[in-house]
């Protein structure tokens, strides 16, 4: 009952502040240009800033050999759902601005919003660390990988001809991921986090990083009021989608710790029920933003976040269940 209530209270939250989206788009009270902003702003400015926040708070080296099987675990999953998803994506013939979204979807999770809060209440604060193993990899794979896969499915370019898309290296390192690759040097070298990241530095970055996943879900609200919530469907790409992230996510990442443990590649229990319940986690929120960047299919990002995270209050407890 207690699992229940914590997943309740979690989609309580979510549903609140896409609410909050929606009845202000309802009311009118943003013009046709401000949801393209708002996407610019979480996307350029929040989005950098959290994920650099979060590597400071929450990152140690010393850490890292520890926690390095879990790397391993978190690294090959998430690989060997986005080749699953590649094959099943090309067998339903999935049309184009789709494609990427539906791979992504089915791969990457709402980590810091849903997985942490959730985790703390399964595990308790000890739990932490495992948890930050998967956010790295879910987060370095997403904005790298991730971005790749739905740039490259943009139905807008043209492939008339025969014509190649040209490979953008912008698409591989894209904004977000500068938060990442910035923080790094102030893990590893001390000197540089004690005299340049000074407290009004840190204090007004972290701010902006707590703006990224309500204005997300404020995005979100706008979204389903534009294109009409009754419209919402459950077709078999968003179903198959949901199976993806559901099912498949967490059950390979529990037969790759099995076989790792079969191997001697052992993990305390916590380490391995973390990394399922992380695997399991809806879809990461800024979905639909990314398909509004790359004139992918906004219905169907907003369907899937939203319908992912209401199915969400069922599915943590069988999880939790079937571990255990």
């Amino acid at each position: 009952m207690a699992i229940f209530w914590t997943s309740i209270q979690s989609v309580l939250a979510i549903m609140i502040m896409i609410a909050v989206g929606y009845v202000a788009q309802g009311k009118g009270w943003f013009d046709k240009e401000f949801s393209g902003a708002l996407s610019k702003i979480i996307m350029q400015v929040a989005l950098p800033a959290s994920i650099f926040m979060s590597m400071m708070n929450h990152f140690k080296p010393d850490q890292l050999a520890k926690l390095s099987v879990g790397l391993l675990y978190s690294v090959v999953s998430i690989t060997a759902g986005l080749l699953i998803s590649w094959v099943v994506v090309w067998v339903m013939k999935v049309p184009r601005g789709r494609r990427g979204l539906m791979m992504t979807a089915m791969n990457f999770a709402n980590t810091v919003f849903i997985g942490m809060p959730l985790n703390q209440a399964l595990f308790g604060n000890a739990s932490i660390p495992y948890l930050l193993v998967y956010y790295i990899v879910n987060t370095v794979m997403l904005w790298t990988i991730g971005v790749w896969l739905i740039s490259a499915d943009d139905p807008t370019v043209d492939k008339a001809g025969g014509e190649r898309v040209k490979f953008d290296w912008h698409h591989l390192v894209p904004t977000p991921l500068w938060g990442f690759i910035v923080a790094l040097p102030f893990i590893y070298i001390p000197w540089l986090r004690t005299h340049l990241l000074v407290n009004f530095v840190t204090l007004t970055l972290t701010d902006i990083g707590a703006l990224v996943t309500p204005l997300s879900l404020i995005y979100i609200g706008i979204m389903l009021k534009s294109f009409g919530i009754k419209n919402m469907k459950f077709d078999k790409h968003v179903v198959v989608t949901l199976i993806g992230r559901f099912a498949l996510a967490p059950v390979l990442m529990f037969v790759l710790i099995a076989m790792g443990h079969s191997m001697g590649l052992t993990m305390v229990p916590v380490f391995q029920k973390t990394l399922v319940i992380q695997a399991a986690t809806p879809t990461f929120a800024v979905l639909p933003i990314l398909a509004t960047t790359y004139h992918g299919d906004v219905k169907f990002a907003t369907d899937i976040v939203v319908s992912a995270s209401v199915l969400f209050i069922v599915v943590v407890p069988i999880i939790m269940v079937l571990m255990g």
